[in-house]
């Protein structure tokens, strides 16, 4: 995955996902923790789901992966966390079964880094 544009992330913004569209009603009507959440933000050579810069927490939303995929997300999270990224993955299912749960978790998350 190369480097990707603002012009690819303003995409992926107007193109959410069912569970992305959840989480992101859930996390931005919470306000958690009084901090700003981005969807679709260029970081490096990636565009993450949603990440809280000032708190360096990234949440990722993914559907069915296949092992190649998962090698890739694993080599993506390290990359981020080398950075100073703690990085959230849930699946669909979870987001949209369990919304308040993921947001909670999320919550969780943000007030730990403080």
């Amino acid at each position: 995955m190369g480097g990707m544009s603002t012009k690819a992330s303003r995409k992926l913004r107007k193109n959410p996902t069912d569970a992305e569209r959840r989480l992101w009603r859930e996390i931005r009507r919470r306000q958690i923790a009084g901090v700003k959440f981005r969807r679709q933000q260029p970081i490096g050579p990636f565009i993450v789901d949603f990440v809280c810069l000032e708190r360096r927490v990234i949440i990722e939303v993914d559907g069915g992966q296949h092992a190649e995929q998962v090698r890739d997300d694993e080599d993506r999270a390290r990359w981020l966390e080398d950075r100073g990224y703690r990085v959230l993955r849930f699946w669909n299912n979870d987001v949209l079964a369990n919304t308040e749960a993921v947001a909670q978790v999320v919550f969780d998350e943000v007030k730990k880094h403080v």
